[in-house]
């Protein structure tokens, strides 16, 4: 199969140089991006007065929790949890979950993302509707022993089921990724069990790490230092680890991750609605740190919109720091999709040849996107997800004019309602 996007305003190359271009596709992969590409294709796409963009990387979310989206609102993380989330999930099935996992790519189809790395429970579900969606899906289990030996043994069996379950569709799109929670709720054996898997089976690792003010109190009460120095010390750290938040993190902190090649998915909407605080974007990035963009969950969020996470990423973070230079549009732009691509070893969030054709075309023929003076200035700072039009992955059209061709939208829209119910 092949596709030619004729037309377009193509953000090409690591630097995201303006070009008007065609692009051609041929199977999974970007061959070429050039004016007046004259070869013939399967799908042909007219681009004109349109943007052709890489494809976003959430590079954190719980993308089943769109199902307690405005559920408990404006409430501290742990209370927020203790008293309203977490007794909820607890009457979650595997089908309910299933039924969040499609909202959740319907959502992300429809924003302009193309891969993000989950962490729920049953992932082989999520997996299945990851798969029919056509997304790409990185999906991790969330182990939780709260320091109980039984408990570490039977999450640890589970997350090896999951991996299994998941290997087991054979598919390129959707892998395993080991996810433990976050050390207040892990005990070192489990952490210290999970690095050694891992390593063994070849997969990558994400976990929460100093979201708050209270997990550092915890930890610090229970270990005597901070949890980036804790996970080092036990040698959990490597350039395989995406850690979700970082907000709680000191120069020592910062120094650690660094050279350990440790990512960071920064989720903005999420840190500030909680009140968790705000990441130190800046002293990361100096310190050559990967740092990429998630959502967090739509529970907390309220949406798995990262376009919108852009803008608010740069704004936070200019207003944070009294400077408006900080968190610039490119900066942000390539948190939300090359940076994502890197930690995920993708080879990915990239318009270039040889890059795997992920892409979302903007429609710019808008009066909030006119003039057009600086694109990817629009892109961070005027549009919004549903600026989207049509979004592709790994060679596949899966949203074409706003309609989405691999899933039934109404039929997860009414089954959502129908699920809400029922958690009721």
């Amino acid at each position: 199969m092949s596709i030619l996007i004729r037309n377009g305003y193509v953000l090409y190359g690591e630097n995201l140089e303006v070009v008007k271009a065609d692009v051609l596709i041929e199977g999974n992969r970007i061959v070429e991006v050039k004016k007046g590409i004259n070869e013939g294709a399967d799908t042909v796409i007219d681009a004109t007065g349109r943007v052709v963009s890489p494809g976003f990387v959430n590079l954190h979310t719980h993308s089943p929790m769109g199902l307690l989206r405005g559920l408990a609102d404006d409430l501290p993380l742990m209370e927020w949890l203790e008293k309203h989330i977490w007794p909820r999930e607890a009457k979650l099935t595997r089908e309910h979950i299933k039924v969040g996992a499609y909202l959740g790519a319907l959502e992300m189809i429809k924003t302009g993302t193309t891969t993000f790395l989950d962490m729920y429970f049953q992932m082989d579900a999520v997996a299945e509707a990851t798969l029919e969606a056509g997304l790409r899906g990185y999906l991790s289990y969330g182990m939780i022993d709260l320091g109980d030996p039984e408990r570490t043994e039977k999450e640890i069996k589970e997350a090896l089921r999951e991996m299994k379950a998941i290997e087991g569709l054979n598919s390129e799109r959707v892998h395993f990724v080991f996810g433990p929670h976050a050390p207040y709720t892990c005990s070192l054996a489990l952490l210290k069990e999970v690095r050694k898997l891992a390593d063994e089976h070849g997969k990558l690792i994400t976990i929460h790490v100093a979201e708050t003010m209270a997990e550092l109190g915890k930890i610090q009460e229970r270990y005597g230092k901070s949890p980036v120095v804790l996970l080092d010390e036990i040698g959990f750290f490597g350039s395989d680890v995406i850690i979700a938040h970082g907000v709680w993190l000191d120069s020592r902190d910062v120094s650690i991750l660094a050279r350990n090649g440790v990512t960071v998915a920064h989720n903005p909407a999420s840190n500030m609605k909680l009140a968790s605080g705000v990441m130190p974007l800046q002293r990361l990035l100096n310190a050559g740190v990967n740092v990429g963009l998630g959502t967090d969950g739509s529970a907390s969020n309220n949406n798995l919109d990262m376009v919108e996470e852009m803008k608010l990423a740069a704004l936070l973070h200019k207003v944070h720091n009294l400077d408006p230079t900080v968190a610039d549009a490119r900066t942000v732009f390539k948190m939300a999709t090359v940076n994502g691509a890197k930690a995920l070893r993708l080879n990915a969030g990239v318009i270039k040849p040889g890059y795997l054709a992920d892409l979302v075309i903007f429609d710019f023929n808008r009066p909030h996107l006119r003039p057009i003076h600086d694109i990817v200035s629009h892109i961070v700072y005027s549009a919004n997800g549903n600026d989207v039009e049509t979004t592709i992955v790994d060679g596949k059209v899966l949203m074409l004019d706003r309609e989405v061709l691999t899933l039934d939208e109404e039929k997860i829209l009414n089954r959502a309602e129908e699920v809400a119910r029922e958690l009721s």
